[in-house]
């Protein structure tokens, strides 16, 4: 019997090539549309998993939660039964004026401010996407009309600590574009294991607005967060028709 791995509960003959790595197990309701032949794959805590076909590429979609060490482990068991190409799909906020919302942000390198990618190795290891992969999603955005920023963004391990605005000025002022929760983890992960990885990142917050009323907006629907994240979810699925016809 084929090994199912214990937090994603997937074995290796349910795996496709690629994978999308949402946050929200909600955002695969809205991908599936774009699938053929979809499958319901597994459920269980934050990871929800799917299965269908893009333009005849089989492709997976996997919830993450929030957070680089459930990021993790989803790259680590996804890697475990065959996945060799991740895009992360998420949302962040904005530490650059001009970007706006709905805007994507391509990622290029994290800063690792967080917890789970320093428990894997030395802060000297870079957090960085593959460079085909990069590619390939820079390109799928141009060619489907997409606005993106290509740059570096901050991984961090929470929304709430008391000096928040103070570190989003200084990362600010560093040249860094946006503030997520999981692509460093994402990327050191992928990179030890020898998974290609991406991060295609939707802005839900404009720098130095506020928070709460910006998510709230995400969440009511009709947005330009909401086009955001459709064209996020185009991009990736367009990038591994090209990582397929590659063969890479």
């Amino acid at each position: 019997m084929a090994e199912i791995m214990p937090h994603i509960r997937l074995s290796h003959s349910q795996a496709a090539p690629y994978a999308l790595l949402p946050g929200d197990p909600a955002r695969l309701d809205r991908i599936a549309p774009y699938l053929s032949e979809v499958q319901e794959l597994a459920y269980n805590r934050e990871y929800r998993s799917i299965k269908g076909l893009y333009h005849g590429v089989p492709v997976m979609a996997v919830s993450t939660g929030i957070g680089g060490a459930s990021a993790a482990i989803a790259v680590e068991e996804l890697s475990r039964i065959g996945v060799r190409g991740m895009i992360r799909i998420g949302s962040c906020g904005a530490l650059k004026k001009g970007i706006g919302l709905g805007d994507l942000i391509l990622v290029n390198g994290a800063v690792r401010d967080d917890g789970a990618s320093s428990s894997y190795v030395d802060s000297k290891y870079p957090a960085i996407p593959d460079t085909g992969l990069l590619i390939d999603c820079m390109e799928s955005a141009k060619a489907l009309g997409a606005r993106t920023h290509v740059g570096i963004a901050r991984s961090h391990d929470s929304f709430y600590i008391d000096q928040e605005e103070e570190i989003c000025a200084y990362w600010a002022g560093k040249g860094v574009l946006g503030s997520d929760m999981e692509t460093a983890a994402v990327f050191v992960t992928g990179g030890l294991r020898g998974v290609k990885t991406a991060s295609i990142l939707n802005t839900v917050v404009e720098y130095q607005d506020e928070l709460s009323e910006q998510i709230n907006s995400y969440t009511d629907g009709e947005s330009a967060m909401m086009r955001g994240e459709q064209m996020e979810i185009l991009t990736a699925l367009e990038a591994f028709v090209r990582m397929n016809q590659s063969g890479s």
